[in-house]
């Protein structure tokens, strides 16, 4: 297996973990507001979502990410990659909505991928900016997308488990 298939698996996998964790969440579970600092769930998977589209659409492409330019079709007001408490607890998603845009950001994603060659995935790219360094191609796909997912699929696991409900479903 070469690395851009590995890669893909890797975010197919996120996004479907994340949905089976999702699976059955209702608009009132989805805006819950946990105690402490924890982020709703609805803010998570919008998150996790606009995580993909900001890295891909933006900084691996170069162009505007999909939330920039039609905010609409995200499905939350005002979407942007920073996920902080205010703007977590405000939000009041849209899980329809979110839906469909994460088939826009799969597309994406794929899209992307298809045009690159195994050595595009070593190329380097400056993320000083958010403190992360100086990260290949490779690293920001499987971690900053496909990981992403999967730590964005634990704490809902977790945030359902609070509510009383299943996480994973397994």
């Amino acid at each position: 297996m070469n690395g851009i298939t590995a890669i893909r698996q890797n975010i197919h996998w996120g996004l479907e973990i994340l949905e089976m964790v999702m699976a059955g969440v209702t608009d009132a579970q989805a805006r819950w507001t946990p105690p402490g600092q924890a982020n709703p769930v609805g803010a998570l998977y919008a998150h996790a979502l606009i995580g993909i589209d900001g890295i891909v659409n933006g900084m691996l492409k170069g162009g505007a990410p999909r939330f920039a330019l039609a905010p609409a079709e995200v499905g939350v007001a005002e979407p942007r990659m920073n996920l902080d408490l205010a703007w977590a607890r405000a939000l009041q998603p849209d899980l329809a909505a979110l839906r469909r845009y994460k088939a826009l950001v799969l597309a994406d994603a794929d899209a992307y991928l298809d045009t690159l060659t195994e050595a595009d995935l070593d190329r380097m790219v400056d993320l000083t900016q958010v403190d992360l360094g100086i990260q290949s191609v490779g690293w920001m796909l499987n971690n900053l997308v496909g990981g992403h997912l999967n730590n964005m699929a634990g704490e809902i696991s977790a945030l359902k488990g609070v509510q009383g409900l299943k996480g994973y479903p397994f």
